[in-house]
């Protein structure tokens, strides 16, 4: 499947103003009867008309690329027209989500928390994983250890996104704090950056990671796999609007299950994969990646449905770490994990743990 409707789409997103996002809170509902703070339910009303759809031109969204260039999302979602987007990166497309241009987004999971603390619980559930792995801390040749990056100037994609609270947290535990300038840039700036010197290093995800490296002379310092258990963490996530979620769930179902089997695509035949995600970048970019990059970046990541629900309290928590927030957002009742699991199951496959994220 080919995008071409994103551009007139995305002018409408960037128009999302701080008053949209009151509306879109106010819109999710609240009922805080009894004592309770859960939003309240909306009536069904059958399948969308439209899905509006967020996603990224990197490796780490595969999933996303790899179900709209074989048509597998628009397969399962019927009569609901399906209308993707591009970001760049997570606070962005938080900002579509939480004014209501967006419906749902495919998005790192900083961003994601960020979401759900900002509408205080109610505008977004996390109903999803999409990718784990896939970033790293890449440097010059000549830095070697930690304390090499004293006086150096680092990059993330941007302020508060996934990488940007890893690389901060990283350095807080490191006594690196102060000690490294910090600044952000989008992704193909890095990199033009870092060949021309501009730039020591970079905490990125893929494929950026693998072009500085292969491309532009970098190598890892740190693989971020390297500081979770079984090195699993959930690069990408799948949220939707609360609202759009009560008031037409086999639309999301219909999502899921595009998500599922784009999934079950790239895992089976990986070759055909990195081809569908090449072309996508192509169409999104302009470029696509070579063999030797891509192939790189497929082996860093892990596609999964599964949201890796139990590491959501501690990456609540490295937003405190990081110096983004003072205190760590609230989390419990992030997720929704029951269409998943419904889709999983009528798959033969196994349901995902919410870890308790379900609840409050």
């Amino acid at each position: 499947m080919r995008i071409s409707s994103f551009r007139p789409v995305r002018r409408r997103l960037l128009a999302a103003s701080a008053a949209a996002l009151t509306l879109a809170v106010a819109a999710a509902g609240c009922s805080r009867a009894e004592g309770k703070d859960t939003p309240a339910p909306a009536a069904g009303k059958g399948p969308a008309a439209e899905l509006r759809l967020g996603y990224f031109p990197n490796v780490t969204h595969a999933a996303a690329l790899v179900g709209l260039e074989q048509n597998l999302f628009s397969k399962d979602l019927g009569s609901t027209k399906l209308v993707p987007t591009k970001f760049n990166a997570g606070p962005e497309a938080v900002g579509a989500l939480l004014g209501g241009s967006l419906d749902a987004t495919f998005i790192g999971s900083g961003p994601a928390i960020n979401a759900y603390a900002k509408s205080n619980g109610e505008a977004v559930r996390l109903i999803a994983g999409s990718t784990s792995g896939g970033a790293q801390l890449v440097v010059k040749p000549g830095i070697n250890k930690p304390e090499d990056l004293i006086g150096k100037r680092v990059v993330t994609p941007q302020l508060g996104n996934t990488q940007d609270v890893s690389l901060k947290k990283w350095l807080a535990e490191k006594g690196l704090t102060g000690k490294v300038t910090v600044t952000n840039l989008e992704n193909a700036q890095t990199l033009d950056a870092f060949k021309q010197g501009k730039v020591d290093a970079a905490w990125v995800p893929e494929p950026w990671s693998s072009r500085l490296v292969l491309d532009a002379g970098a190598k890892v310092l740190l693989d971020e796999k390297s500081l979770w258990p079984d090195g699993k963490f959930p690069t990408t996530v799948l949220i939707v609007r609360t609202q759009f979620l009560q008031e037409h769930p086999e639309t999301v179902k219909g999502l899921l299950s595009g998500l599922v089997a784009s999934i079950d695509f790239a895992n089976k035949d990986q070759a055909a994969a990195k081809t569908a995600v090449n072309k996508q970048l192509k169409t999104l970019t302009g470029k696509d990646l070579k063999p030797a990059v891509i192939d790189r970046a497929f082996g860093n990541i892990e596609l999964t449905a599964d949201p890796l629900a139990a590491t959501f309290p501690q990456l609540a928590k490295d937003q405190v770490s990081a110096g983004i927030v003072k205190e760590a957002p609230k989390v419990a009742g992030f997720a929704d994990l029951g269409p998943l699991n419904a889709v999983l199951t009528a798959a033969g496959k196994p349901t995902v743990d919410a870890a308790g994220l379900d609840t409050k």
